[in-house]
């Protein structure tokens, strides 16, 4: 009888761990496919198209342009601006997400969704937004005679305004779940407030801290938009040089070479944010959202509070007013002159129908990239989870952590490249998706899939593995294991990795100002292609369309915001 058991357990265990593998197997499918097809496919022409000709490669061409004293300099800015708008934005967005996930006060629903706004505008925009309020002329100027343009703190203060609400939501979301009864019991054994925070709350924080600093750290990577308007001849990313070199001297080869190296960097800095997240999984203790949040209480909460609000209101509410001031302020004075001349037909050959209907685009092509995205992050989430259920071999344990990695990957890599990929390689047949007006999605989702796992993934992995293993006792299939346990969970995470996808589609622009056509523009084409144009009544139409988007995105964020009261079974 012994016998027999000892013959069944590995049986048993071994049949659990073939079961989850080929689960596993089946969620990575669909996000391997869609990342094959429509962002290693693309990459892998433009990077061909430069470095290939008559039949053979061209490979020279790399230890020319990587020996050059001009990339050298690129790279070594691309790199320090990036550090330090990552180290900036989360010295000042961290205290915020503690308020937003501990502090319960008036309005706060509504200020999550405000400091979210300018994440989802076009980096053109909020570079022109800075370049008002602290350049020549602005209000940094006339008021105190200050003026930052003319440094990179201008640069920085931008990547702050943009990459501000990835911390608020991404640490704070997952903040406002953590059992704050532990760090209670850590100071009632006699932990100072400090020493109780360090060791029991940040450790748990860890995760969830990596996470937002390294997409700040690859969205400030890859910056173009501030840079072009921020930058000027003096500073350029590896970013502004592929674009530059793209569009500007046609230099296919020399631009293959900054998107490899690019790639190569970016493939770096995931695999060590992989390892360095495997070292902190933990499973914890979560709790509704509502449970956890108290009123502010004594001079120290209060004194947070207030400094928070200021920081929000200087980053946030400023810039804001400072487009709607510059959308109201036509030539014969404030009036809604910019707003009335949307509903014009353009005169532009490359912009052939009302400024207006670029709203309507936006909309749908952001719902249906969200879907996307929802989906094919969704089933990328659900599989890097289900390894740690049923205790897969360590070669599919580095397999799926390789998988997690890759899947990040857009966001380092160059939308210009990504964009222009797109109309190289998807062309002919049974890929000829050109004249289709679901590329702009499918180039949207793709940036909106990482922030979808990134959102989700934290929660999935802090859920406590042996309840997954009760279910699978119980007889439940993985499926069910994951729809019954996991789903309740972390459908709080679905929402707000939803309203990220659909943010991040909002605004996207490095990709889609290749790939939108003239008669169907995004509001961020519009905007640029308005910035781009000569006169006032150009320049007020672009602060118009910035402004309604703007509204859009309150409104949307909000109705976001108000969903996720419904906290019955949410986290």
């Amino acid at each position: 009888m012994d016998l027999a058991r000892r013959e069944i357990a590995p049986r048993g265990r071994t049949g659990a761990r073939d079961r989850g593998t080929w689960v596993r197997l089946g969620l990575m499918a669909v996000p391997v496919a869609f990342f094959a097809v429509f962002f290693g496919y693309p990459v892998a022409a433009i990077v061909g198209r430069g470095l290939r000709a008559g039949g053979q490669w061209h490979l020279e061409r790399i230890g020319q342009v990587l020996g050059d004293a001009g990339t050298l300099e690129v790279l070594w800015f691309t790199v320090w601006q990036a550090a330090a708008s990552t180290a900036l934005t989360l010295a000042l967005a961290l205290p915020a997400a503690w308020v937003f996930a501990r502090l319960d006060f008036p309005g706060k629903r509504l200020l999550r969704a405000v400091v979210t706004v300018p994440f989802v505008l076009p980096t053109v925009v909020v570079g022109s937004a800075v370049l008002a309020l602290a350049g020549r002329g602005g209000v940094l100027d006339a008021w105190f005679g200050l003026r930052l343009d003319t440094s990179v703190w201008a640069i920085l203060l931008a990547h702050v305004v943009l990459n501000y609400a990835v911390v608020v939501r991404t640490v704070g979301g997952f903040w406002s779940q953590l059992d704050p009864r532990q760090e209670e019991a850590a100071r009632m054994l006699g932990a100072g407030r400090f020493t109780a925070w360090r060791r029991i709350t940040l450790p748990a924080l860890a995760p969830s801290v990596g996470a937002a600093a390294l997409i700040v750290f690859l969205f400030t990577f890859t910056s173009f938009g501030v840079i072009q308007v921020l930058g000027g001849p003096r500073f350029a990313t590896l970013e502004v040089e592929i674009y530059r070199q793209t569009a500007s001297l046609l230099d296919l080869p020399t631009a293959a070479v900054l998107t490899l190296l690019q790639f190569v960097a970016v493939a770096a800095l995931l695999a060590v944010h992989a390892w360095s997240l495997r070292k902190r999984e933990t499973a914890l203790r979560l709790l509704p959202a509502e449970h956890t949040a108290r009123r502010p209480a004594g001079a120290g909460q209060w004194t947070v509070l207030c400094c928070v609000l200021a920081t929000i209101v200087v980053l946030t509410v400023v810039p804001l007013l400072v487009l709607v001031q510059r959308a109201f302020d036509g030539p014969d004075g404030y009036g809604l002159t910019s707003f009335r001349d949307l509903a014009g037909q353009s005169d532009s050959a490359t912009f052939v129908v009302a400024p207006v209907e670029a709203i309507g685009n936006s909309l749908a092509y952001a719902a249906v990239a969200t879907a996307l995205a929802l989906v094919v992050g969704g089933l990328a989430a659900a599989a890097l989870t289900v390894t740690r259920t049923n205790g897969s071999a360590p070669r599919a344990g580095r397999l799926v952590r390789g998988f997690d990695a890759l899947l990040m990957l857009p966001l380092g890599t160059s939308a210009v490249t990504v964009g222009f990929g797109f109309l190289i390689a998807l062309d002919e047949p049974p890929l000829d998706l050109r004249s289709t007006w679901i590329l702009v999605p499918l180039a949207q989702a793709l940036v909106g899939v990482p922030f979808v796992i990134r959102t989700m993934l934290p929660v999935l992995r802090a859920v406590d593995v042996r309840l997954r293993e009760a279910a699978a006792v119980l007889g439940a299939s993985p499926l069910r294991a994951w729809r019954e346990v996991d789903f309740p969970l972390v459908r709080r995470a679905l929402l707000v990795a939803a309203g990220f996808a659909f943010a991040v589609s909002l605004g996207e622009f490095g990709a889609t100002v290749f790939i939108a056509r003239p008669d169907t523009p995004t509001l961020p084409v519009a905007v640029a292609r308005m910035l781009g144009r000569a006169g006032e009544s150009n320049y007020g139409q672009a602060m118009a369309l910035s402004t309604i988007l703007m509204l859009v995105c309150t409104a949307v964020l909000f109705a976001l915001e108000r969903v996720r009261t419904d906290s019955q079974g949410e986290f």
